[in-house]
């Protein structure tokens, strides 16, 4: 890889990079994580994936959406142990070994968190679009609908990963533009879900009729449900991510210019807590969605009590 690509391993694969890092017990440490939370990623998303496949009440183009952002938890559970390995092989000095690695691990971890993010912005606009297009909703937001999208936010960062391969400016760019339309645009969708279920609570309040009232009472508190579930999912993911995308901008430049180790230990610490979202939404799933909890607890009552 040449050092103008977004993969360049020059630095990152280097014995000055031991000699300036000096901190194999920290490698190892990391090593030993990051393994520990690909079981977890892997055995708790598998068991959302089994859920979600018996669960039926659950709104089916929302399923598609959490089925989409458990499969991503779960490759990145199946991609975590490449960290470990590089971290290894710069401990151990197996160069080749390293530079292929990092490759691997640099191109796969865009992707999936790419995907992570486009996923989790399209939940906050389907929970938008449920409450403003009321009993349209399902007219517009189909199956087949919700499946093309769920594969344009698997081709998105493909491309964007792509770009890397030639440009490591266009790559930045192309991340940066990326996080910040996901952002602004969940932010924007759950302020205005916030105002307007304040102002439809304010007409429930003001409306004679009785039996009216109850039935948008009990929407509103079905709705309200799944909303509270959608925004801890966003909240799981800002505390794994934010840590890393204030850190990262200051955190590349001081590795690559002087090898700081403080900086590469706590970037790479800060890549492990991003990476520690795919293990934390599983239990968020769990606590938030009493269907997907109900589905869960059958199926590990079924695997761990078989009957006989």
């Amino acid at each position: 890889m040449t050092e103008n690509t977004a993969y360049d391993s020059s630095v990152y694969c280097t014995e000055e990079l031991l000699t300036a890092v000096g901190l194999r017990s920290q490698l190892i440490c990391l090593s030993v994580l990051n393994i520990i939370l690909a079981i977890t990623a892997i055995v708790g998303n598998t068991l959302i994936l089994i859920a979600l496949q018996k669960e039926t009440s659950l709104n089916p183009p929302s399923k598609v959406l959490f089925r989409s952002l458990a499969s991503t938890d779960l490759c990145v559970g199946t991609i975590q142990p490449l960290y470990a390995v590089y971290w290894l092989s710069v401990v151990h000095k197996r160069w080749q070994i390293c530079h292929y690695i990092f490759l691997l691990q640099s191109v796969s971890g865009t992707i999936l968190i790419g995907v992570s993010l486009a996923t989790i912005t399209a939940i906050s606009v389907d929970r938008l679009l449920a409450l403003l297009l009321g009993v349209g909703y399902r007219q517009v937001v189909t199956l087949k609908r919700m499946y093309l999208a769920a594969i344009v936010f698997w081709i998105y960062p493909i491309v964007g990963a792509g770009i890397g391969f030639y440009s490591r400016g266009a790559w930045r760019i192309f991340a940066s533009v990326s996080i910040l339309v996901c952002m602004t645009t969940t932010i924007c969708c759950y302020t205005r879900i916030f105002l307007r279920l304040r102002h439809r609570q304010t007409q429930v309040l003001s409306n004679a009729q009785e039996q009216a009232n109850r039935t948008i009472s009990l929407n509103m508190a079905r709705y309200r449900k799944s909303v509270s579930s959608a925004m801890w999912v966003q909240l799981t993911l800002l505390f794994c991510y934010l840590p890393y995308m204030v850190v990262a901008p200051f955190a590349y430049p001081a590795i690559r210019s002087r090898l700081s180790s403080p900086f590469y230990v706590i970037f790479y610490a800060l890549v492990t807590l991003l990476f520690a979202n795919s293990s934390l939404n599983p239990i968020v799933y769990c606590w938030k969605i009493k269907e997907v909890r109900r589905a869960v607890k059958d199926t590990l009552t079924q695997l761990l009590f078989p009957q006989n």
